[in-house]
């Protein structure tokens, strides 16, 4: 089976990815519960192995740290107040009527719901706008990987035309510049800069923002050893995962987000998407993806880069059958859905509060519709 890996330096995740791997093939099940086969009834009735299916997960998943941290743009608080507020800003978009968080709504999960995101004039793009909770750990950003951080993603939503739509670099900083209240708040973050307000620091306040965007939950009491955080049903579907096969890409602490793997590795998936080909020209990318990360995957459907699929039971049938080559049974497919319900995470409803903008100035561009 042809692993499709992302071809800049390995980045942390990635590591722990393909260590995650090769450590679960050297320990040849790390105990009992490895060897029980896929659909055994004695784990579908509930009776896993604890203690050989907590080995196995923190080797495979590791702890999920509090903040992603990036040394080229280390996180203050300053950052973080000039970023909540950018995110939430629609003055950003050409209509002013569209933020960061109209497509990654905080409040559900960072997502909007649909299964392609309305841009300017409604436009719609052809891929589904993913969650940014506990995107900052992923190895790229984009279903193609054509970003290298949070802070490179997030300029380019802004000058999409089908998206935010502003003309250019030069629009937004001139609509930024035209809010008194937002002097002092690049100042603040980026004292030593001489011209605060930049193109690129308001992507790294964004980004500074987007890097605590963490949702720790039940599994993660879990993997600090609290035997009771996952019920019976959970922890079967815990094991089931693994034993199947799907941990092969959905690795590291958000469950996946570490690598980029084909799309119908197994079987071919029908879809006239690219992927990752469409940045890199490199034949071996066509229909290849980022691996999307599952925290929260119960809350943040319509599922697959195209937004396809409604339903969490189709989408780990899909995925079973494409990339791994089974069939799993309905019991299989409860059992894996119970674990990933589980994922579903804590959000600090402080830290993502809605704030209070800054006002416009006199000089402020007003909306610009066509």
């Amino acid at each position: 089976m042809r692993l499709e890996v992302s071809r800049r330096p390995l980045r942390r995740g990635a590591l722990r990815a393909l260590v995650a791997l090769c450590l679960i093939a050297t320990l040849g099940g790390c105990g009992e519960s490895q060897t029980t086969e896929v659909g055994d009834p004695a784990r579908a009735a509930g009776t896993p192995d604890r203690p050989a299916a907590l080995q196995r997960a923190r080797i495979v998943f590791g702890p999920l740290a509090a903040e992603a941290q990036n040394a080229s743009n280390p996180v203050t608080a300053a950052k973080i107040d000039l970023g909540r507020k950018l995110y939430f800003d629609p003055r950003l978009s050409r209509s002013q009527e569209i933020s960061c968080n109209s497509c990654h709504d905080l409040a559900s999960f960072g997502v909007d719901g649909e299964p392609t995101s309305p841009g300017h004039k409604g436009q719609r793009g052809g891929r589904n706008s993913p969650t940014v909770y506990n995107a900052a750990f992923h190895v790229a950003q984009f279903w193609d990987g054509r970003a290298a951080d949070v802070e490179e993603q997030a300029k380019g939503p802004i000058l999409n035309p089908i998206e935010m739509a502003m003309a250019s670099e030069a629009e937004v900083l001139a609509v930024l510049r035209s809010i008194p209240g937002y002097r002092p708040l690049f100042r603040s973050a980026f004292p030593g800069d001489a011209d605060a307000i930049s193109y690129d620091n308001m992507a790294r306040a964004i980004g500074a923002f987007e890097r605590r965007l963490v949702t720790p939950g039940r599994f993660d009491a879990y993997l600090s050893g609290d035997a009771a955080a996952l019920s019976d049903q959970e922890l079967a579907g815990l094991v089931t995962f693994m034993d199947a096969g799907c941990i092969t890409c959905h690795v590291g602490p958000a469950v996946g987000g570490t690598l980029f793997q084909k799309l119908g590795l197994v079987e071919a998936y029908p879809t006239e998407d690219a992927g990752r080909f469409e940045v890199t020209g490199n034949e071996a990318d066509r229909q290849v993806f980022k691996v999307p990360a599952l925290r929260n995957v119960a809350k943040t459907g319509p599922y697959f880069h195209d937004g396809s699929i409604s339903s969490l039971d189709e989408a780990i049938r899909i995925m079973a059958r494409h990339q791994l080559g089974r069939t799993l049974s309905d019991e299989e497919v409860a059992s894996i859905r119970a674990f990933l319900e589980s994922l579903t995470g804590e959000v600090d409803a402080a830290y993502t509060a809605r704030p209070e903008l800054p006002a416009s100035g006199p000089d402020t561009p007003a909306p610009d519709p066509t």
